[in-house]
């Protein structure tokens, strides 16, 4: 949580990484020197200051909680200063679990896996050779539980796609808290070398993994969908790779239910493909199901999608 994003609008891929990098740091010190319990006052201040500074975020919360109200007609997810700032404190328990989970304190065992679809099996497949799947996540819970299930549970290699220039300064940074396997590769254009590097990943039994729900710097590369019963722009650059390289889409979310982490794996799409002259109609269609299933795990966890900045108003998002 940056205060740049907690109280501007500008694009959140370039205000987001700063504050976090610099907010993780520090947390991660104290948290190894000091433990988590010593740690834990000190980020209610450290949340309470954004909260209270934090004008843009605190109206982006309260918009995303009212809608997610009025789309469920659940009066009780009505945004309140006490809802509102909860959310705040829910990612700052995130944030110390993430940091838990890279230092092993967080056992696989003490969590709970959803996996109808047989997901996990097939992580174990790839390093019997077998070609690695896209795995589409989500801000909502915290994703490096998920991310722990492949590259420590399973050892599976996990290149994470983001939009973020700051990708030097993250990868130090996980290396310095113990996340050596997993790889952060910016993708700020999809040009044909970054495609053959992504294709030769796959083949070699690596899996990739990107978030659905951030839309990019460029506004090519977004799509206008529903969400909670309004429009709003999603990225279409999981869709698009995911048809360029015709392999399997999977859906993950991590959320937290009862002080317990819950891994739900999803299959979406099996053979990502489309026919000639609808690239864009499919597209479309397979980012309005992804928001179709973020708004039922929305309300399976509603104060855990962390998103600090006007998500509906496409010429500030």
């Amino acid at each position: 949580m940056s205060g740049a994003q907690l109280a501007t609008t500008r694009h959140w891929s370039a205000q987001r990484e700063r504050g976090s990098l610099l907010l993780m740091r520090f947390t991660a010190l104290v948290a190894r020197r000091c433990g988590r319990r010593l740690l834990s006052p000190l980020l209610h201040l450290i949340v309470l200051y954004f909260f209270l500074t934090g004008r843009t975020a605190r109206r982006s919360v309260r918009d995303y909680l009212a809608r997610l109200a009025a789309f469920s007609g659940r009066t009780e997810l009505r945004p309140t200063p006490r809802r509102v700032f909860a959310q705040f404190m829910a990612f700052a328990d995130c944030l110390l679990d993430r940091l838990d989970v890279w230092r092993g304190a967080l056992q696989l065992e003490q969590v709970r896996l959803f996996d109808p679809d047989g997901i996990r099996p097939q992580l174990l497949a790839s390093r019997r050779g077998e070609r690695g799947q896209l795995l589409v996540g989500t801000h909502l819970g915290n994703l490096d539980v998920c991310r722990a299930l492949a590259e420590l549970g399973e050892q599976v290699p996990l290149n994470v796609l983001v939009h973020t220039h700051h990708v030097a300064h993250l990868n130090r940074l996980l290396g310095e808290a113990g996340e050596q396997r997993m790889r952060l590769i910016q993708v700020s254009e999809l040009d044909a070398a970054l495609m053959l590097d992504l294709a030769q990943r796959l083949e070699r039994g690596e899996w990739l993994a990107m978030a659905g729900d951030r839309v990019p710097l460029h506004e090519g590369r977004r799509v206008t969908v529903d969400f909670l019963g309004h429009a709003a722009p999603f990225a279409q650059g999981p869709w698009l790779l995911a048809g360029l390289l015709g392999c399997p889409v999977n859906l993950m979310c991590c959320i937290k239910r009862e002080g317990r982490y819950e891994i739900r794996l999803e299959r979406f799409l099996d053979a990502p493909a489309w026919a000639r002259g609808r690239r864009d109609d499919a597209i479309v269609n397979w980012a309005q199901r992804y928001a179709d299933r973020l708004a039922d795990w929305c309300l399976l966890a509603p104060q855990q999608w962390f998103n600090f900045y006007p998500y509906w108003n496409v010429a500030d998002a």
